[in-house]
């Protein structure tokens, strides 16, 4: 591990001199991912030239805030909050979804997971494969917008300072499809583009990351109650095993056959999704 984070520094410092930008903006959105990344920038170029944004909106988790804030505190890197409530609001984003003024987070999050249950057969599937009835559309977009915003945001403060953007993604998320297109799958350097989760939790611990950071359920904080396990129906050490696994062609045998099951539908919607969105870009194909 201390080899790997030694190497990932040399990487960040390398990009980040070799264009000459005057510091790394990051969202930090008091996840794991986020944290880490933050971390290796910091200990790569120096806490003073990092600097972090936070990007809460209407449907937000109340410990979004307080934990993004507890990463910057632990790394002492500046930052800045922007509400998203009022541009979405603007774009007419909320009325896509019943209001939820004055609703307990409790019941919010038991109305998203039955509609989220309800809406399709297999929901992930259904959004990597951009199907689905008018309804279900219309969820894609009210998630996915947020996203995209937020990157629009993060350009915006990086290029007033001359700073790149860094990305959280990592190998899981980039495999399974566990992104938004536009959104957070778009940066200037992806420092744990290479890492499965079970290795970023692995890294978050040997960085000394706050337990409360490295024990929270990972979440895209998008809708209430949708966790990342939760939508993709599969647990994150379940899934990078198997990810792994494939990868070193060792044997599934000792697999569950409906987890291999799943892993695979996984991987081939997000292939094809990979497919298409390459084919309609280009007039030859």
């Amino acid at each position: 591990m201390e080899k790997e984070v030694q190497k990932i520094k040399e990487f960040i410092y390398s990009f980040y001199s070799k264009y000459s930008y005057n510091g790394i903006i990051i969202g930090i959105s008091g996840g794991i991912d986020s944290a880490v990344c933050a971390k290796l920038c910091v200990d790569s170029v120096g806490k003073e030239s990092v600097f972090g944004l936070l990007l809460p909106e209407r449907d937000s988790d109340k410990q979004t805030i307080s934990d993004s804030k507890l990463v910057c505190d632990h790394l002492n890197i500046k930052y800045k909050i922007i509400n998203l409530k009022p541009i979405l609001k603007s774009m007419k984003v909320y009325k896509l979804q019943p209001p939820s003024f004055f609703i307990p987070r409790k019941i919010q999050e038991k109305y998203v997971k039955k509609r989220w249950a309800n809406e399709s057969p297999d929901t992930f599937i259904s959004d990597l494969k951009d199907e689905g009835n008018k309804s279900f559309l219309e969820g894609l977009a009210y998630y996915r917008v947020k996203h995209r915003v937020r990157l629009n945001l993060l350009y915006f403060e990086a290029e007033k300072k001359g700073y790149c953007v860094a990305g959280t993604t990592n190998k899981t998320e980039e495999k399974s499809g566990f992104y938004v297109k536009y959104g957070d799958d778009s940066s200037d350097i992806e420092p744990l583009i290479h890492l499965y989760k079970t290795e970023v939790i692995e890294m978050a611990n040997f960085l000394n990351i706050p337990d409360k950071i490295i024990n929270k359920s990972p979440s895209p904080d998008l809708i209430p109650g949708i966790t990342d396990e939760f939508a993709m129906g599969i647990s994150y050490k379940d899934l990078d095993r198997i990810l792994i696994k494939k990868e070193k062609n060792i044997s599934l045998n000792d697999e569950d056959p409906k987890k291999v099951q799943r892993v695979d539908k996984i991987l081939q919607s997000n292939i094809k999704r990979k497919i298409k969105n390459i084919s309609l870009k280009r007039t030859d194909q």
